[in-house]
C-alpha cells in the first residue's frame, strides 16, 4: 500500500506566533512529533509532502517558510495553498493519485481548520487517513483553550467515514505506517 504523510501549514510563524497571534499551544512537542513521524515516513518509504498557506506572513519570508526546527527529507513535496482545504486549488490530490497512494498521516497546523477540513476532504477523495493526534496544534479561541480544541477534534474525527473510507486517531509514538482501518470495515 503506498502511503504519505501530509505536513500541513507548519510555519515559522504560525507555529512561533507574531505580534498580533500567540504560538501554537505545546508547540515543542508539535516539532518533536513532526520530526519523529517524517523520519517514520522515510522508514516506510512514504512520501512526504508539506502544505504551506500562503495566509500566513503574507506568503513571503523567513515566516511563511517551514519551521526551521523541521528536518525537511530532500525529496518531500512542497505545495502552496491559498484556503483552508490543502485539496483546494493546489496539485496536491493529482500528486496524490499519480502515486497511488490510499493512506494519508496528516499533521500540522491549525486543527479546527486546515487539519479538519484536509481529514474530511482526504476522506471523501478515497482516502484512509490517520491523524496523528499528538501531532496537530491551534491556538485558544474567544469560547475554548486550544488543549479543548485539540482534544475535542481528536475525539470527532477518530472513527470519522464516508461509507468506504475512514480516519483514525492516533499517536506519534505508534506505528503509523502500519494503518489499522481495516478494524473499521
Amino acid at each position: 500500500m503506498k502511503q504519505a504523510l501530509l505536513v500541513i501549514d507548519a510555519q515559522q510563524e504560525l507555529i512561533d506566533g507574531n505580534k498580533n497571534e500567540k504560538s501554537v499551544f505545546n508547540k515543542e512537542k508539535l516539532l518533536d512529533n513532526i520530526n519523529s513521524v517524517v523520519k517514520k515516513a522515510l522508514e516506510s518509504n512514504a512520501l512526504v509532502v508539506f502544505m504551506r498557506d500562503k495566509d500566513v506572513a503574507d506568503g513571503e519570508g523567513k515566516g511563511f517558510q517551514i519551521h526551521q526546527d523541521i528536518k525537511i527529507p530532500p525529496a518531500s513535496k512542497i505545495f502552496d495553498k491559498e484556503a483552508t482545504n490543502s485539496f483546494y486549488g493546489t496539485p496536491l490530490l493529482g500528486f496524490l493519485q499519480d502515486n497511488q497512494v490510499e493512506h494519508l498521516v496528516i499533521m500540522g497546523c491549525k486543527t479546527e481548520h486546515c487539519i479538519d477540513t484536509a481529514v474530511r476532504t482526504a476522506t471523501i477523495n478515497y482516502f484512509d487517513v490517520t491523524l496523528v493526534g499528538d501531532g496537530h496544534s491551534t491556538t485558544d479561541s474567544s469560547t475554548l483553550s486550544a488543549e479543548q480544541i485539540i482534544n475535542h477534534h481528536n475525539e470527532l474525527l477518530d472513527g470519522h467515514y464516508n461509507v468506504d473510507h475512514f480516519s483514525d486517531v492516533r499517536i506519534a509514538q505508534e506505528d503509523l505506517f502500519n494503518p489499522n482501518h481495516n478494524n473499521y470495515r
